[in-house]
């Protein structure tokens, strides 16, 4: 590992955050509370905690066919809902879990994929993979569709809504889209070993799954998530409990996700987490709601 930070709560509060290593090894700038990470799929969970916020206030249907909101998916001959999409249950294609299909368009702005609906376009053709509800599947692709939802039944930029719903609650002041045309201070190079060699990630966009993975911030401001969750600061008490509590299949089958999580044991020993891997960073979060305690990595 080149570099890394790390953040600990205990008893609901953050007692420990820094940084090790080096965030840029030819500029030998080390990793630090400042530095920032992507979460690749850890933005999974702000799209679930935003989506839950809107159906709590009435303006969205967990289980409505998800083309009542977003008619440009096209019609797979099977009700999608926002439902199954959180619990990785909507059949949308992964990465190589089958064709990816993108649509062929054309656009007249330099940074389409901005808006999550036109990001649909990235693989909005590619065959289902499995019928809606039939297994546990995961997918990026999935929760890109589902910050499109969440766009429309808001009312407003999916960014927006994050921002006011999650990162202005919880006081995160750099927490943020990782659109690669904007020069983002302090963020971590990235590395990948070929060999003995640690050489740069390439710095691929990540514009165009931002639900689904493409925000950026600095260790406390993960931090500050977790902190949130542990202290039920975004939903109801009501709502965490259906948000952490593993999906089943339309056979019965229990999944180990729950709506936006990954789900472990329970009482005590109930543990909220979600990982997260791409080009650059590899980042977690895990906690324990009953024991107030969790860790944050990237």
């Amino acid at each position: 590992v080149v570099g890394a930070a790390v953040g600990i709560i205990r008893d609901n509060r953050i007692v420990h955050l820094k940084g090790y290593g080096l965030a840029d090894r030819g500029g030998k700038i080390p990793v630090d509370t400042d530095s920032m990470f992507r979460w690749a799929s850890i933005s999974k969970p702000l799209t679930a905690l935003r989506a839950l916020q809107l159906w709590e206030e009435g303006k969205l249907d967990l289980d409505a066919d998800v083309r009542t909101y977003v008619p440009e998916f096209p019609d797979k001959g099977v009700k999608i809902t926002l439902r199954q999409l959180l619990g990785h249950q909507g059949g949308i294609v992964h990465y190589q879990n089958g064709p990816v299909i993108r649509a062929a368009a054309e656009y007249d702005v330099e940074h389409p994929f901005e808006s999550v609906v036109l990001a649909l376009d990235t693989f909005r053709e590619s065959p289902l993979v499995n019928p809606p509800g039939e297994k546990y599947s995961y997918s990026t692709h999935g929760y890109i569709l589902a910050s499109a939802v969440v766009e429309r039944a808001g009312k407003c930029p999916f960014a927006d809504q994050v921002d006011r719903g999650i990162a202005q609650l919880l006081g995160m002041k750099t927490v943020q889209p990782d659109y690669q045309w904007l020069d983002i201070p302090n963020r971590a190079s990235g590395y990948r070993k070929v060999g003995p060699l640690f050489v740069p990630s390439r710095n691929r966009d990540v514009s165009w799954k931002l639900g689904g993975g493409g925000y950026i911030s600095s260790i406390d401001d993960l931090a500050r998530l977790a902190r949130g969750l542990l202290r039920g600061n975004l939903v109801s008490k009501e709502t965490e409990a259906m948000m952490w509590t593993p999906q089943k299949t339309t056979s019965g089958k229990v999944t180990r996700y729950g709506l936006g999580f990954s789900i472990d044991g329970e009482g005590d020993d109930l543990r909220v987490s979600h990982g997260g891997s791409q080009e650059k960073v590899k980042t977690w979060m895990g906690f324990f709601p009953n024991r107030r305690t969790g860790v944050v990595l990237m």
